[in-house]
């Protein structure tokens, strides 16, 4: 177990590292879960309970070097919380399958987006006027809350690209506001007490792994606010893969 254990850590930490810099870290951590033998409901609790405390540390590191918009956060953040039940409520009334086969189409054509398109993650924002940025906030805020609480994979890296690509603001700011999104969603915080009153948080293990988990989520924010687009374009095309490989995998 020893030996398995080691393993478990160094995903725990890529899965922060990645999750930091363009979100979708779970798509290292769960399956590390998964292979260590954890069973599938424990895992699910454990990796909340890691990731959760990674993501605010990552915040605190965003928010320290200035790369947070606060205002787009909370407009963002108060419209996700009440896409999410709804988008689980969705979930129940609609097979995911039908998303997963539009996810199927759209991350290869995001990917090769992003890969062509020379001013991608610029750095001179360009945010739109109040009342505009408030509505455009309210709408990906809503959208991506309503997709996480349908399906969730993915979501962070989701929000950055459109905090981005529609709201005009640097690929840091979209990353650091992210964070904060993500840290304030209800259905995290309502997901990891469930998890932790049904008794599917091992805490043995997880308060290691979040250790692990903050280290990653450290080292990646830093890279990020160092590196900028040089670091979040690649990770971001890595994270998109890992989605696409989840997506296939599930369905064939």
């Amino acid at each position: 177990m020893e030996g398995s254990k080691l393993i478990l850590f160094a995903c725990i930490f890529l899965g922060g590292l990645v999750d930091s810099i363009a979100g979708g870290g779970g798509l290292i951590t769960l399956p590390a879960y998964y292979a260590v033998g954890i069973p599938p409901h424990m895992a699910l609790g454990t990796n909340k309970f890691a990731s959760s405390i990674g993501t605010f540390t990552a915040s605190l590191r965003f928010i320290k070097g200035h790369q947070v918009n606060f205002k787009v956060a909370a407009v963002a953040s108060i419209a996700a919380l009440i896409g999410s039940p709804l988008g689980a409520k969705l979930a129940m009334a609609i097979d995911e399958k039908y998303l997963r086969y539009v996810l199927l189409i759209a991350v290869p054509i995001i990917a090769v987006m992003i890969l062509r398109k020379k001013d991608f993650g610029q750095e001179i924002e360009h945010e739109p006027p109040i009342l505009k940025s408030v509505l455009l906030s309210i709408a990906i805020g809503f959208s991506l809350g309503m997709y996480d609480g349908f399906f969730g994979p993915g979501m962070g890296t989701f929000l950055t690209l459109l905090l981005n690509s529609v709201l005009g603001l640097s690929i840091l700011r979209s990353c650091g506001t992210t964070k904060i999104v993500n840290a304030n969603l209800s259905s995290n915080v309502a997901a990891l007490v469930t998890y932790a009153l049904s008794g599917n948080v091992w805490f043995q293990i997880g308060i290691q792994c979040t250790i692990f988990s903050i280290l990653g989520n450290w080292v990646g924010a830093g890279l990020a606010l160092k590196k900028g687009v040089k670091i979040v374009r690649p990770i971001m095309i890595v994270t998109m893969t890992l989605l696409l490989i989840k997506i296939a995998t599930e369905m064939f």
